[in-house]
């Protein structure tokens, strides 16, 4: 059992934390729970630190491009929000009811990431609460370090482990008033990885590169924005045709993104890493495992849904690759991170000592 708690404001949040820690008590940080299950299970008797309470939306410069949030924001509420301005904030992961402080402790991407990096590249300032009940803060609305320490950087990716981001400043981007996306199909893991290839080394301005296996076929998508998007994705729809792929240009394109996003979710979800010159390879490890693999092509990231989970298919993902577990069942036993380096495990060591000396937050 644990005790839940929803802090009204971020001092309560620190007081609660500081208290926690004074006592020894681990605790937990909560968003929407969209992502529970991907860290190890909360310890007996821990407190749970809800966000829920802390989410305003503070400011909105739409002449900036920036805004500043409270962690507790729904992600889909500030995109409405930003959407009114014609702006957006440039992170897509699969939704389901994710707060905006859920998806960069997490650091979820979803396809715009081939264009506009990750969270550590959108935010650009944060508040956090320590352990030692402190609230520091990094940043601002622009990008700035704060003795030594880039806080926004730290804590994107960093799963609660180090404090709590009780408020983020974000850059915006505008919102594409037009998209079309070129798709290059085959049942060939070379040739599509080729397509992929040639479309990340072209010049040609792609809001996402995706590529997806599923059921011994692949697709690449790449996807255009703007004004006049078409132009873009013909001259992308000749580049797949030139490498052997069957070709076709969507206009009307989000239900393909969606189902993109959506795979990135399911029973048993892991995320793999490797250089994108080896993507026939982990296409035709998918299509043994019986997997469905979307992700991002030039950036080598990707995931595997399997909807029969096994530990066993795990291990020959890191075999290979490196591969981190997402979505599992709760009997399932597996290792979330697997094996870490020796160096950068005691490098994240000395930073967790440094940001939560007494190591409560888990």
């Amino acid at each position: 059992m644990h005790v839940a708690e929803a802090p009204a404001t971020r001092e309560e949040l620190g007081a609660a934390l500081a208290a926690a820690a004074e006592a020894g008590t681990p605790v937990r940080f909560r968003g929407g729970a969209t992502k529970l299950g991907w860290a190890p299970p909360v310890p007996p008797g821990a407190v749970e630190l809800s966000t829920s309470s802390l989410a305003s939306i503070v400011e909105h410069n739409a002449g900036d491009l920036t805004a500043v949030l409270e962690p507790g924001v729904l992600l889909a509420d500030a995109q409405a929000s930003f959407a009114k301005a014609g702006q957006m904030l440039a992170l897509d992961p699969p939704d389901g009811g994710a707060t905006v402080g859920g998806v960069v402790a997490t650091a979820d991407t979803g396809p715009l990431r081939a264009r506009y990096g990750g969270p550590r590249d959108l935010v650009v300032g944060m508040r956090v609460a320590l352990s030692d009940g402190t609230l520091a803060k990094s940043g601002g609305k622009v990008i700035k370090n704060v003795a030594g320490y880039d806080i926004a950087k730290l804590f994107s990716g960093s799963f609660g482990t180090l404090g709590a981001i009780v408020e983020l400043s974000v850059r915006l981007h505008p919102l594409p008033p037009d998209t079309s996306t070129t798709t290059g199909s085959s049942t060939d893991a070379d040739e599509l990885a080729r397509g992929a290839a040639a479309l990340a080394g072209s010049a040609l301005e792609q809001h996402g590169l995706d590529v997806r296996w599923e059921s011994g076929r692949g697709t690449v998508l790449s996807r255009f924005a703007g004004a006049a998007p078409r132009p873009q994705a013909e001259a992308a729809e000749l580049l797949l045709r030139r490498e052997g792929l069957s070709t076709e240009i969507v206009d009307d394109d989000e239900a393909l993104w969606d189902k993109q996003r959506a795979a990135q979710r399911g029973p048993l979800v892991v995320k793999v890493s490797g250089l994108p010159t080896r993507l026939p390879d982990l296409l035709r490890t998918a299509g043994e495992l019986g997997a469905t693999l979307v992700g991002r092509a030039a950036l080598g990231v990707y995931w595997l849904r399997l909807e029969e989970p096994s530990a066993a298919a795990v291990e020959r993902l890191r075999h290979g690759w490196i591969a981190a577990v997402q979505d599992r069942p709760a009997d399932l036993d597996v290792d979330p991170w697997g094996e870490i380096d020796p160096a950068a495990q005691a490098l994240m060591q000395r930073v967790k000592e440094r940001f939560d000396p007494a190591g409560v937050c888990v």
